[in-house]
Protein backbone atom coordinates (compact mmCIF):
# COMPACT_ATOMS: atom_id res chain seq x y z
CA UNK A 1 0.00 0.00 0.00
CA UNK A 2 2.89 2.42 0.30
CA UNK A 3 4.29 1.87 -2.61
CA UNK A 4 0.86 2.49 -3.91
CA UNK A 5 0.32 5.60 -2.04
CA UNK A 6 3.60 7.13 -3.50
CA UNK A 7 3.33 6.13 -6.92
CA UNK A 8 -0.38 8.14 -6.45
CA UNK A 9 1.46 11.11 -4.78
CA UNK A 10 4.05 10.95 -7.57
CA UNK A 11 1.42 11.49 -9.74
CA UNK A 12 0.19 14.68 -8.30
CA UNK A 13 3.27 16.05 -8.76
CA UNK A 14 5.02 14.97 -11.89
CA UNK A 15 3.86 16.36 -15.01
CA UNK A 16 5.80 13.79 -17.16
CA UNK A 17 4.25 11.13 -15.10
CA UNK A 18 1.03 12.50 -15.83
CA UNK A 19 1.60 12.56 -19.58
CA UNK A 20 3.03 8.75 -19.49
CA UNK A 21 -0.20 7.50 -17.68
CA UNK A 22 -2.70 9.30 -19.96
CA UNK A 23 -0.55 8.14 -23.16
CA UNK A 24 -0.22 4.18 -21.40
CA UNK A 25 -4.04 4.41 -21.11
CA UNK A 26 -5.12 5.53 -24.09
CA UNK A 27 -2.62 3.05 -26.31
CA UNK A 28 -4.12 -0.04 -23.87
CA UNK A 29 -7.57 1.14 -25.07
CA UNK A 30 -7.16 1.42 -29.05
CA UNK A 31 -5.00 -1.42 -29.32
CA UNK A 32 -7.35 -3.58 -27.51
CA UNK A 33 -9.88 -2.66 -29.52
CA UNK A 34 -8.34 -3.03 -32.92
CA UNK A 35 -6.76 -6.54 -31.56
CA UNK A 36 -9.56 -7.99 -31.28
CA UNK A 37 -10.49 -7.71 -35.26
CA UNK A 38 -6.82 -8.51 -35.81
CA UNK A 39 -7.51 -12.15 -33.82
CA UNK A 40 -10.48 -12.68 -35.66
CA UNK A 41 -9.39 -11.99 -39.17
CA UNK A 42 -6.35 -14.49 -38.56
CA UNK A 43 -3.58 -11.60 -39.11
CA UNK A 44 -1.59 -11.14 -36.31
CA UNK A 45 1.13 -11.24 -38.29
CA UNK A 46 0.02 -8.88 -40.23
CA UNK A 47 0.03 -6.64 -37.17
CA UNK A 48 3.52 -8.14 -36.73
CA UNK A 49 4.34 -6.88 -40.11
CA UNK A 50 3.08 -3.62 -40.03
CA UNK A 51 4.70 -2.56 -35.95
CA UNK A 52 8.02 -3.74 -37.24
CA UNK A 53 7.91 -2.21 -40.98
CA UNK A 54 7.17 1.39 -39.92
CA UNK A 55 11.08 1.65 -38.45
CA UNK A 56 12.44 2.88 -42.03
CA UNK A 57 9.28 5.68 -42.45
CA UNK A 58 10.33 6.79 -38.31
CA UNK A 59 14.04 6.94 -39.33
CA UNK A 60 13.27 8.90 -42.56
CA UNK A 61 10.84 11.44 -40.88
CA UNK A 62 13.98 11.98 -38.58
CA UNK A 63 16.01 12.81 -41.62
CA UNK A 64 14.01 14.57 -43.17
CA UNK A 65 13.00 16.92 -39.92
CA UNK A 66 9.52 16.10 -39.92
CA UNK A 67 7.44 15.17 -37.52
CA UNK A 68 7.72 10.20 -37.39
CA UNK A 69 3.68 10.57 -37.53
CA UNK A 70 4.18 11.30 -41.52
CA UNK A 71 6.96 8.76 -42.11
CA UNK A 72 5.58 5.91 -40.09
CA UNK A 73 1.98 5.72 -41.38
CA UNK A 74 3.48 6.24 -44.79
CA UNK A 75 5.53 3.21 -44.32
CA UNK A 76 2.36 0.87 -42.75
CA UNK A 77 0.47 1.44 -45.80
CA UNK A 78 3.14 0.74 -48.17
CA UNK A 79 4.02 -2.08 -46.27
CA UNK A 80 0.08 -3.42 -46.19
CA UNK A 81 -0.43 -2.69 -49.82
CA UNK A 82 2.96 -4.32 -50.94
CA UNK A 83 1.96 -7.83 -49.00
CA UNK A 84 -1.13 -7.92 -50.85
CA UNK A 85 0.60 -7.09 -53.92
CA UNK A 86 2.86 -10.28 -53.22
CA UNK A 87 0.02 -12.62 -52.32
CA UNK A 88 -2.18 -11.84 -55.27
CA UNK A 89 0.91 -11.90 -57.52
CA UNK A 90 2.68 -15.41 -56.78
CA UNK A 91 2.16 -18.29 -55.08
CA UNK A 92 3.95 -17.64 -51.53
CA UNK A 93 1.05 -17.89 -48.51
CA UNK A 94 0.41 -14.57 -46.88
CA UNK A 95 2.40 -16.12 -44.24
CA UNK A 96 5.54 -16.23 -46.29
CA UNK A 97 5.30 -12.56 -48.07
CA UNK A 98 4.67 -11.04 -44.57
CA UNK A 99 7.96 -12.77 -43.00
CA UNK A 100 9.88 -11.70 -45.66
CA UNK A 101 8.47 -8.20 -46.09
CA UNK A 102 8.56 -7.27 -42.35
CA UNK A 103 12.35 -8.28 -42.07
CA UNK A 104 13.31 -6.22 -45.01
CA UNK A 105 11.96 -3.50 -43.62
CA UNK A 106 12.47 -3.76 -40.42
CA UNK A 107 16.46 -4.01 -41.44
CA UNK A 108 16.18 -1.44 -43.83
CA UNK A 109 14.78 0.82 -40.98
CA UNK A 110 18.01 0.00 -38.77
CA UNK A 111 20.23 0.70 -41.17
CA UNK A 112 18.46 4.14 -42.03
CA UNK A 113 18.34 4.75 -38.34
CA UNK A 114 22.32 4.47 -37.73
CA UNK A 115 22.80 6.86 -40.25
CA UNK A 116 20.41 9.53 -39.74
CA UNK A 117 22.42 10.50 -36.11
CA UNK A 118 19.70 11.77 -34.70
CA UNK A 119 19.53 12.60 -30.86
CA UNK A 120 16.80 9.49 -30.48
CA UNK A 121 18.05 6.69 -28.77
CA UNK A 122 17.07 3.46 -31.36
CA UNK A 123 16.28 1.36 -28.25
CA UNK A 124 13.72 4.21 -27.93
CA UNK A 125 11.88 3.63 -30.51
CA UNK A 126 11.96 -0.14 -30.21
CA UNK A 127 11.45 -0.56 -27.07
CA UNK A 128 9.51 2.65 -25.86
CA UNK A 129 9.87 4.67 -23.11
CA UNK A 130 6.10 6.47 -21.93
CA UNK A 131 8.29 8.10 -19.36
CA UNK A 132 10.11 10.54 -21.75
CA UNK A 133 6.80 11.35 -23.97
CA UNK A 134 6.09 14.82 -24.87
CA UNK A 135 3.71 16.77 -24.70
CA UNK A 136 2.95 16.30 -28.80
CA UNK A 137 3.22 12.57 -28.74
CA UNK A 138 0.41 12.82 -26.31
CA UNK A 139 -1.73 15.26 -28.02
CA UNK A 140 -1.09 12.85 -31.29
CA UNK A 141 -2.08 9.29 -29.01
CA UNK A 142 -5.10 11.23 -28.11
CA UNK A 143 -5.93 12.41 -31.53
CA UNK A 144 -5.72 9.06 -33.06
CA UNK A 145 -7.39 7.18 -30.33
CA UNK A 146 -10.24 9.45 -30.65
CA UNK A 147 -9.95 8.96 -34.60
CA UNK A 148 -10.20 5.23 -34.44
CA UNK A 149 -12.55 4.55 -32.05
CA UNK A 150 -15.01 6.73 -34.05
CA UNK A 151 -14.51 4.72 -36.92
CA UNK A 152 -15.35 1.50 -35.32
CA UNK A 153 -18.29 3.02 -33.72
CA UNK A 154 -19.82 4.01 -36.97
CA UNK A 155 -18.36 0.96 -38.82
CA UNK A 156 -18.89 -1.83 -36.23
CA UNK A 157 -21.58 -3.50 -38.08
CA UNK A 158 -19.30 -3.53 -41.20
CA UNK A 159 -16.40 -4.66 -39.46
CA UNK A 160 -18.56 -7.26 -38.06
CA UNK A 161 -19.59 -8.97 -40.99
CA UNK A 162 -16.62 -8.82 -42.72
CA UNK A 163 -14.74 -10.21 -39.76
CA UNK A 164 -17.09 -13.26 -39.38
CA UNK A 165 -18.18 -13.30 -43.11
CA UNK A 166 -16.74 -11.46 -46.25
CA UNK A 167 -18.61 -13.95 -48.53
CA UNK A 168 -22.10 -12.60 -46.57
CA UNK A 169 -20.62 -9.06 -46.54
CA UNK A 170 -19.93 -9.13 -50.26
CA UNK A 171 -23.53 -10.76 -51.26
CA UNK A 172 -25.01 -7.68 -49.18
CA UNK A 173 -23.20 -5.13 -51.27
CA UNK A 174 -20.06 -4.50 -48.57
CA UNK A 175 -17.18 -4.48 -50.37
CA UNK A 176 -14.68 -6.40 -47.79
CA UNK A 177 -11.43 -5.57 -49.04
CA UNK A 178 -12.25 -1.75 -48.32
CA UNK A 179 -12.69 -2.79 -45.33
CA UNK A 180 -9.66 -5.26 -44.76
CA UNK A 181 -7.35 -1.81 -46.06
CA UNK A 182 -9.61 0.31 -43.46
CA UNK A 183 -8.40 -1.81 -40.69
CA UNK A 184 -4.97 -1.59 -42.10
CA UNK A 185 -4.92 2.12 -41.70
CA UNK A 186 -6.44 2.02 -38.35
CA UNK A 187 -4.03 -0.43 -37.08
CA UNK A 188 -0.88 1.96 -38.79
CA UNK A 189 -2.27 4.78 -36.72
CA UNK A 190 -2.10 2.42 -33.81
CA UNK A 191 0.95 1.44 -34.16
CA UNK A 192 2.50 4.81 -34.71
CA UNK A 193 0.89 5.86 -31.66
CA UNK A 194 2.36 2.96 -29.38
CA UNK A 195 5.45 3.60 -30.30
CA UNK A 196 6.55 5.49 -26.92
CA UNK A 197 4.67 3.14 -24.96
CA UNK A 198 5.91 0.18 -26.27
CA UNK A 199 7.93 0.39 -29.01
CA UNK A 200 7.90 -1.21 -32.40
CA UNK A 201 8.72 -4.36 -30.82
CA UNK A 202 6.60 -4.84 -28.39
CA UNK A 203 3.73 -3.21 -30.04
CA UNK A 204 1.92 -6.20 -31.31
CA UNK A 205 1.97 -7.57 -27.96
CA UNK A 206 -0.32 -4.90 -27.00
CA UNK A 207 -2.27 -5.87 -30.32
CA UNK A 208 -3.25 -9.57 -29.74
CA UNK A 209 -2.11 -10.01 -25.96
CA UNK A 210 -5.42 -8.24 -24.17
CA UNK A 211 -7.68 -9.00 -27.36
CA UNK A 212 -6.23 -12.83 -27.27
CA UNK A 213 -7.61 -12.82 -23.28
CA UNK A 214 -10.91 -11.29 -23.94
CA UNK A 215 -11.54 -13.88 -26.52
CA UNK A 216 -11.60 -16.53 -23.83
CA UNK A 217 -13.90 -14.94 -21.94
CA UNK A 218 -16.54 -14.56 -24.47
CA UNK A 219 -18.21 -15.60 -27.60
CA UNK A 220 -19.43 -12.34 -28.31
CA UNK A 221 -17.67 -9.18 -30.10
CA UNK A 222 -18.87 -6.46 -28.10
CA UNK A 223 -17.91 -8.10 -24.92
CA UNK A 224 -14.80 -9.60 -26.18
CA UNK A 225 -14.15 -5.28 -27.49
CA UNK A 226 -14.72 -4.30 -24.24
CA UNK A 227 -12.90 -6.67 -22.26
CA UNK A 228 -9.90 -6.12 -24.52
CA UNK A 229 -9.77 -2.49 -23.62
CA UNK A 230 -10.10 -3.39 -19.69
CA UNK A 231 -7.15 -5.58 -19.91
CA UNK A 232 -4.97 -3.05 -22.27
CA UNK A 233 -6.07 -0.50 -19.92
CA UNK A 234 -5.21 -1.89 -16.91
CA UNK A 235 -2.05 -3.86 -17.69
CA UNK A 236 -1.02 0.13 -18.85
CA UNK A 237 -1.62 1.01 -15.56
CA UNK A 238 0.04 -1.65 -13.77
CA UNK A 239 2.55 -1.53 -15.90
CA UNK A 240 3.46 1.77 -15.35
CA UNK A 241 3.41 1.51 -12.13
CA UNK A 242 6.38 -1.16 -11.57
CA UNK A 243 8.28 0.34 -14.32
CA UNK A 244 8.14 3.75 -12.05
CA UNK A 245 8.49 2.15 -8.41
CA UNK A 246 11.12 -0.52 -9.64
CA UNK A 247 13.40 1.58 -12.12
CA UNK A 248 12.28 -0.89 -15.20
CA UNK A 249 11.69 0.21 -18.94
CA UNK A 250 8.02 1.02 -19.31
CA UNK A 251 7.26 -1.36 -22.20
CA UNK A 252 8.73 -5.28 -21.25
CA UNK A 253 6.65 -4.47 -18.07
CA UNK A 254 3.36 -3.67 -19.84
CA UNK A 255 3.72 -6.30 -22.12
CA UNK A 256 4.65 -8.98 -19.18
CA UNK A 257 1.55 -7.93 -17.41
CA UNK A 258 -0.96 -7.81 -20.00
CA UNK A 259 0.49 -11.34 -20.61
CA UNK A 260 -0.06 -12.31 -17.01
CA UNK A 261 -3.81 -11.98 -17.40
CA UNK A 262 -3.21 -14.25 -20.38
CA UNK A 263 -2.15 -17.08 -18.45
CA UNK A 264 -4.69 -16.41 -15.66
CA UNK A 265 -7.45 -16.74 -18.36
CA UNK A 266 -5.67 -19.56 -20.28
CA UNK A 267 -5.72 -21.31 -17.10
CA UNK A 268 -9.09 -20.83 -15.54
CA UNK A 269 -11.24 -18.91 -17.97
CA UNK A 270 -15.20 -20.39 -17.24
CA UNK A 271 -15.69 -22.48 -20.21
CA UNK A 272 -12.27 -22.24 -22.06
CA UNK A 273 -9.51 -22.79 -19.20
CA UNK A 274 -7.37 -25.57 -18.87
CA UNK A 275 -7.97 -26.38 -15.16
CA UNK A 276 -11.96 -26.06 -15.02
CA UNK A 277 -11.34 -27.97 -18.83
CA UNK A 278 -9.20 -30.92 -17.26
CA UNK A 279 -11.56 -30.93 -13.75
CA UNK A 280 -14.82 -31.36 -15.61
CA UNK A 281 -12.90 -33.96 -17.70
CA UNK A 282 -11.98 -36.14 -14.15
CA UNK A 283 -15.58 -35.43 -13.12
CA UNK A 284 -17.27 -37.00 -16.61
CA UNK A 285 -14.53 -39.71 -16.12
CA UNK A 286 -15.82 -40.54 -12.54
CA UNK A 287 -19.45 -40.51 -13.22
CA UNK A 288 -18.87 -42.91 -16.76
CA UNK A 289 -16.44 -45.51 -13.98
Amino acid sequence: MELISAFINDLMVYDFLQKALFTSVMVGIIAGVIGCFIILRGMSLMGDAISHAVLPGVAASYMLGINYFYGAVVMGLITSLTIGFVNQNSKLKSDTSIGIIFSAFLALGIIMFMKAQTAVSLDSILFGNVLMVKDSDMWLTLGIGIFVLAVILILYKEFLITSFDPTIASSYGINANRYHYLLMVLLTLVTVASLQTVGVILVVAMLITPAATAYLLTHKLSTMIGLSALFGTVSSIVGLFLSSTYNLSSGPVIVLVATSFFVIAFLFAPKQGVVWNFIRKQKAKQRFA
